[in-house]
């Protein structure tokens, strides 16, 4: 008999939109109902491509240019797929991941990639059973990571985090099973609104 599959479950948003958390309590709330759930984040500290994007966004590494840069995105994430999400999956353990392939495309158009590109090299990707995007307000984004005291990282550093929700804003009516969450809202408005958007798809 074929085991039954996980469920993949992606957030997405602006680094400090509140995903992480809302991610990990979704996470508390299916393992409360006795669900075995497995938590991963890209880009990975895994791959040899992971750690190159990291040592690129601390400076630590030169800038390629933009397309060569959401290529290493790419290659991170196909090893993180085959030797991570879908083991776990064909196992019957849930996936949730903090960040996914929306993450290339709306932070790619940042750089000037073309959108139609980013989601071509990333079309051979299993698609989540559900993405919830965070849509948070870009400056609340910021000021979150200041407080935080966070090194602004190149994307944050940018401050143009509005062009990458205007794109994830468009993602609910190119893709199946996307939806657009109100970060702006308190967090437990937030997480209801999750929990609501999660009934019969998880």
């Amino acid at each position: 008999m074929t085991p039954p599959l996980g469920k993949f479950i992606v957030f997405e948003g602006l680094d400090g939109s509140g995903k992480t958390t809302q991610a990990e309590r979704l996470k508390q709330y299916m393992e409360a109902k006795g669900r075995t759930v497995l938590f991963t984040h890209e880009p990975t500290e895994d791959s040899e491509a992971g750690k190159r994007i990291r040592r690129v966004l601390q400076h630590k590494e030169a800038f390629p240019t933009p397309e060569e840069f959401q290529l290493l995105y790419v290659e991170d994430r196909k090893s993180h797929t085959r030797d991570v999400i879908l083991p776990a999956l064909e196992k019957g353990i849930d996936v949730i991941g903090d960040r996914y392939f929306l993450s290339t495309v709306a932070f790619g158009t940042i750089g000037g990639c073309d959108v139609e590109w980013l989601h071509e090299i990333n079309a051979e990707f299993p698609r989540p059973d559900v993405t919830f995007i965070i849509d948070t307000d870009p400056a609340v984004c910021l000021e979150r990571l200041g407080k935080r005291g966070e090194g602004l990282e190149y994307f944050e550093r940018q401050a143009r985090f509005g062009k990458a929700q205007e794109t994830y804003r468009l993602m609910p009516a190119r893709h199946e099973n996307v939806y657009l969450i109100n970060g702006d809202a308190s967090l437990e408005e937030v997480w209801n609104n999750v929990k609501s958007l999660s009934a019969g798809k998880i």
